[in-house]
């Protein structure tokens, strides 16, 4: 079983021998600081491990065995923001436990997680506390040893790490105060960072784009490909541990990906890029079962919430939960075994071989302030032709297909443009502004296509207990309204989104 807990801190060093030997100054009367307490020293030994080619140390991730002190066992962090990590811990073993090794699956994959560096710390700790003795800070002076291969480091690093609920204020006051005293920030993220910096052994930098390509279409495709592959690798510990939106940032980094693939043909090879566009459809559209039960029982709970008690008839309440635990359970066992999967963790080795070596066409040498308006453009001309063959169908089924169909079109125009904006700047921020919009509308329809289908499963469901179906066919009822007032919508929406300037100010 593995705990998790939210670290914000500050690492310090001093910046001369003369500071050190002064030592930490008293940060007594310092930002509400009241006191602070000895809590003596303690010898600590940790192992970091890492894969061969330094992975997780790339990604300022550490995966560490440590002894010594009252949290003795595994520690896996986790980079959240600058000074933010989430600590993840599991018992202490002889090997990585499972719960650990899983979190950092998408950067590892086949490869193997081995001892890389050692660190002894004999760590010297004080409480900070306010007035009333409550903890606002545990400061730590750690001299340390570091053994990497044949090689050993030496330094002294200062740490004030923040009580739960403490103001991050206070981190400020106190680096101050360290500033007159001849300590300033420390320039490595981790004492892992500093000790492969200090040993000479840092890991290898991403690959960088030549700079003789900067200002191609071929180089701005590229980076955004990078960035959506970093999102896909960096939101799967999140999918793994339950935390909010993860599935969400996760299931657009893999459409955003797809999207661009689609999009980019003038650039990239399809013929190489196709089988990976099929793996990410996949991808999003396993994901996409956890995102959509949730999205739709947070929608059903606000209507609930919105009807007056006489129109509730039967236990709904007590339906709907159950109907929502039922698929919850089913759609992370789903999402995780596909994470798990060989499948999954071949697609990120194959995106990450396509960064490395992209299958450039002749297209990506063009630059790309001429070469992307005509890509956006052609998105839209897709999009134009899938809403007004929607306008021309009555109400129904096939209008709902259709209407779907023109949803998925206008996030693919929308991708494309926002993910031209650092090459053409406000006028594709505009046109992706008017293609979010007619998404949005699309997307409210196909929500209560969607409802209607999950109301009647929750009718059915109803009935077959003995229980009234009256709430759940009045709910349907309403989202059969909410899907008119959206086609009754759509054609102004869609006059306004087609304005022929938005596309002539890309040009």
């Amino acid at each position: 079983m593995a705990d998790t807990k939210r670290e914000i801190e500050r690492k310090f060093e001093f910046t001369t021998p003369g500071a050190e030997q002064r030592g930490v100054p008293d940060l007594t009367g310092t930002a509400g600081i009241a006191a602070v307490v000895d809590q003596g020293v303690t010898d600590l030994d940790a192992v970091y491990y890492d894969t061969p080619d330094q992975r997780l140390a790339a990604d300022g991730l550490t995966l560490r065995r440590r002894t010594g002190g009252h949290d003795s066992g595994w520690h896996l962090k986790l980079p959240v923001a600058p000074g933010v990590r989430d600590e993840v811990t599991a018992p202490l073993g002889d090997t990585v436990p499972g719960p650990l090794a899983d979190l950092v699956r998408s950067r590892v994959r086949d490869a193997p997680l081995e001892p890389m560096v050692r660190l002894l710390s004999s760590r010297r700790t004080s409480h900070l506390l306010d007035a009333d003795g409550a903890l606002l800070a545990e400061l730590t002076t750690d001299q340390v040893t570091a053994e990497h291969r044949d090689t050993t480091a030496t330094w002294t690093e200062v740490e004030v790490e923040l009580a739960d609920g403490t103001d991050p204020a206070l981190l400020d006051a106190v680096e101050k105060a360290f500033g007159n005293a001849g300590l300033k920030v420390s320039a490595a993220p981790s004492k892992l960072a500093r000790a492969l910096a200090e040993t000479g052994d840092e890991p290898p930098a991403r690959p960088r784009p030549d700079p003789a390509d900067e200002g191609t279409a071929g180089a701005h495709v590229l980076a955004y490909l990078r960035e959506q592959v970093t999102a896909l690798i960096t939101h799967d510990p999140g999918v793994r541990r339950d935390q909010p939106d993860a599935v969400h940032q996760m299931r657009v980094a893999s459409r955003r990906l797809r999207s661009a693939l689609k999009t980019n043909r003038k650039v990239l090879d399809r013929e190489v890029t196709d089988p990976i566009g099929e793996e990410l459809r996949r991808l999003g559209t396993e994901l996409g079962a956890d995102r959509d039960r949730e999205v739709l029982h947070e929608h059903f709970r606000t209507a609930l919430a919105d009807l007056p008690r006489p129109l509730q008839a039967g236990p709904v309440r007590g339906r709907l939960r159950t109907w929502n635990t039922t698929r919850r359970a089913a759609s992370r066992r789903r999402a995780l075994t596909v994470l798990d999967s060989p499948r999954h963790l071949t697609l990120l080795d194959t995106l990450e071989a396509l960064l490395t070596d992209p299958p450039l066409l002749p297209g990506a040498a063009k630059p790309a302030a001429k070469a992307l308006p005509k890509a956006v453009l052609r998105d839209y001309a897709r999009l134009a032709s899938r809403v007004e063959h929607a306008l021309s169908l009555d109400p129904g089924q096939e209008a709902d297909r259709a209407l779907h169909q023109a949803r998925k079109a206008a996030k693919r125009a929308r991708y494309a443009a926002e993910a031209a904006e650092p090459a053409l700047g406000k006028p594709a921020r505009k046109f992706a502004k008017a293609m979010k919009g007619v998404q949005s509308l699309l997307g409210e329809h196909q929500d209560s296509v969607v409802a209607r289908a999950a109301l009647r499963e929750l009718a059915h469901q109803a009935h077959g207990a003995g229980e009234p179906s009256f709430t759940w066919g009045l709910l349907h009822g309403r989202e059969e309204a909410r899907a008119e007032r959206v086609e009754r919508a759509l054609p102004a929406a869609w006059a306004e989104a087609a304005a022929p300037g938005l596309r002539a100010a890309l040009k």
